[in-house]
């Protein structure tokens, strides 16, 4: 993040108030990718998404012995749990996290795609969701990511260091069935975090979600 920040203004390394002006604008990236988790909010998603959940679905079924796979797997020391998902439904984040939550994985980060609502963005990032900065929608084709791509890249070495689950959707809904860009640009940084080392190996668990219809 250092040398993206020098690397656009040679004097902030010398200067005293670009030094601040580029941590200023760290903090206002890292605010656009994640917020601090509201544990009040959180438990009350906990307490409501079961009652919606039945009132959206007949039954929510889950393959067991893939299930035990899983959990095994998220006790393997100092290896972080990468989710990679298809996506059919807005509602795929929230299901996936209670499955992951109450089986005692623990709370992912689950990467959103683009709420035109501040006030929803506002809310899924105190749920544990993360979104790309605004600065990478210009460049998810150019090598040149700058600060944003460097601070992106940190945030994702971080996450995977502290061994939180992380899931990642593939597509978008309702969208032909291939790679989506914002799903490249996060692909990415686990790949720069295993190449940099930032962790010693990543767990891939492919995840489908399929519906009757989807909600």
């Amino acid at each position: 993040v250092q040398d993206a920040a020098s690397g656009q203004d040679p004097r902030s390394r010398q200067d005293e108030e670009s030094q601040r002006c580029w941590k200023e604008e760290i903090c206002r990236i890292l605010g656009e990718i994640q917020a601090p988790l509201s544990p009040l909010l959180l438990r009350l998603c906990h307490w409501l998404l079961p009652k919606l959940l039945t009132r959206l679905f007949l039954s929510v079924q889950l393959h067991w012995g893939q299930l035990e796979m899983v959990l095994r797997a998220a006790r393997t020391p100092e290896v972080p749990l990468v989710f990679l998902c298809s996506h059919q439904s807005q509602v795929d984040g929230l299901l996936l996290s209670f499955v992951l939550l109450s089986q005692g994985i623990g709370l992912p980060r689950v990467t959103v795609g683009a709420w035109p609502s501040p006030f929803l963005r506002s809310l899924l990032q105190r749920l544990g969701g993360i979104f790309l900065p605004s600065g990478m929608a210009q460049t998810l084709s150019n090598n040149d990511e700058g600060l944003p791509g460097a601070v992106l890249d940190a945030y994702i070495q971080e996450v995977l260091q502290s061994r939180q689950p992380l899931i990642l959707f593939l597509e978008e809904p309702l969208a032909s069935l291939q790679l989506a860009d914002p799903a490249r640009c996060w692909l990415l940084r686990v790949l720069r975090a295993l190449r940099d080392g930032a962790v010693p190996d990543v767990l891939i668990v492919p995840v489908g979600i399929a519906y009757d219809v989807a909600p």
